[in-house]
């Protein structure tokens, strides 16, 4: 079952298309990625689905439910971490998480996660760095064991070893039977945590793919030394590109069958040629071209 379903989303602001026709499905215990750099529409999408914002057209559904209609009641069942944490200056973290308790009802592991954070809530918040910030808004979106989370950059601002403890207690939910969606541009953050991602570019999805499609796309860099009376190679757009020369070494684009590459290189005289697939950065930041 999907507990998540985005179909057409539309959303204008005046003359502004933030987000146009966006169409993508989440499924319970997984966790997926909402790729894209800022300004793509991430943000929107996310107000939307919460209901903050309402769609200038398409619809929403969150287990099993519309989200603009019943709204109120799937917040109960909903975590929820903005991607810029809001609090009461005056309240100490206490003060907070009290407050959540009233809200959600049910379970409460808010002292586990306090503990494993390293947060202290018995301080204002006004004093709170932004790594603490942030601690406190992660434990407020997972502490009533949500059975969907929603987090826009949710490890920001965290030092790395802090990271790896969201990225255990996201797994930890989706083990559980939670559904995690998770806006992000940190692509090894994606790559370490996500069951699939979809790309976002200019208010369009561009592509919707598990992690492992992404890695076995056939995209590879390729590094060429040649000899010194070697004429620089004119390679068929269509198979390679060349992105960087160095005297007599070419970096190399190398997009589809790499036996057509192969065959290509067999017509130059080499000294070296090192061809490995491309990062998942690479990968990536291919959708924008």
């Amino acid at each position: 079952m999907d507990t998540l379903i985005v179909n057409n989303l539309v959303k204008h602001y005046g003359h502004t298309q933030a987000v146009d026709g966006v169409s993508f499905s989440v499924a319970a215990g997984e966790i997926f990625g909402f790729l894209g750099p800022n300004g793509a529409g991430k943000t929107t999408t996310i107000r939307c689905i919460m209901d903050f914002i309402r769609p200038t057209k398409g619809s929403i559904t969150i287990l099993g439910k519309d989200a603009h209609a019943e709204g109120v009641q799937l917040k109960k069942k909903i975590g929820f971490l903005s991607g810029y944490v809001r609090l009461y200056d005056k309240w100490t973290g206490h003060d907070h998480i009290a407050l959540a308790k009233k809200l959600t009802g049910g379970a409460d592991i808010a002292k586990e996660l306090i503990s494993r954070l390293e947060f202290d809530p018995t301080v204002k918040t006004k004093q709170l760095s932004s790594g603490n910030r942030q601690k406190l808004g992660i434990i407020l979106a997972l502490m009533s064991k949500p059975e969907i989370i929603i987090m826009d950059e949710p490890t920001n601002a965290l030092d790395p070893i802090l990271q790896n403890e969201v990225y255990k207690l996201l797994q930890e939910a989706t083990e559980r039977g939670a559904t995690v969606f998770m806006s992000s541009h940190n692509l090894a953050e994606v790559n370490r945590v996500c069951h699939r991602v979809a790309v976002i570019k200019n208010g369009k999805i561009v592509a919707t793919e598990s992690i492992l499609a992404l890695k076995q796309k056939s995209l590879y860099t390729a590094r060429i030394g040649m000899g010194k009376e070697t004429a620089m190679p004119n390679f068929d757009p269509s198979i390679a590109e060349v992105i960087q020369r160095m005297d007599h070494t070419l970096v190399v684009k190398v997009k589809g069958n790499i036996n057509d590459f192969v065959g290509a290189l067999a017509k130059i005289q080499l000294h070296d040629v090192e061809i490995e697939h491309a990062s998942l950065d690479e990968i990536f930041l291919e959708y924008y071209q």
